[in-house]
């Protein structure tokens, strides 16, 4: 059974084999010994659409997934984070550039991806401060217009962008 932390083939209650199950209206790994049902958990990630007259702010992914192309700064959301706060610690770890979250512009599900988020909160924000440098797995950062932006990594930047276009 696929997870998006690898294959679960074990139940972590009694160590018994996982098979899949029909329950509550899907097929989920549960345990052929104590009947125990694996819940997968969401992935959530935020991106932020910062902008600078009419160009918006893009990072260059240096790593897989999407490598060489270029998204939206962002990334997961940690365990009991305020979705935010994790904006803003994502902008800054990936741009240097310090934001103020202003606006919540949607939140949709994704098709889940192997390690890629299930849900996207996506913020329009605001710069503080901060200089303009790539960091962490970003290795660029640059503003583009929106009608010559490079080529994208990842659906949710797409649809961040055309929700931005429609507003």
């Amino acid at each position: 059974m696929s997870h998006s932390h690898g294959e679960a083939r074990f139940c972590v209650r009694c160590g018994g084999g996982l098979a899949p199950r029909r329950v509550e209206g899907k097929t989920r790994p549960a345990c052929v010994v104590c009947r125990y049902v694996v819940f997968e958990d969401p992935k959530v990630a935020v991106v932020v659409m910062l902008t600078d007259g009419d160009r918006l702010l893009l990072v260059k992914r240096s790593r897989e997934p999407g490598k060489g192309h270029w998204a939206l700064p962002g990334g997961f959301l940690d365990s009991g984070e305020d979705p935010r706060e994790a904006a803003v610690r994502e902008a800054l770890e990936e741009t240097r550039l310090d934001v103020e979250v202003t606006e919540l512009i949607d939140i949709w599900a994704e098709a889940p991806a192997l390690g890629g988020a299930t849900l996207v909160i996506a913020f329009r924000a605001a710069q503080r401060g901060g200089e303009l440098r790539a960091s962490d797995d970003a290795a660029d950062a640059a503003f583009f217009a929106l009608d010559a932006l490079p080529p994208l990594a990842f659906e949710s930047t797409r649809r961040a962008i055309e929700l931005m276009r429609r507003a």
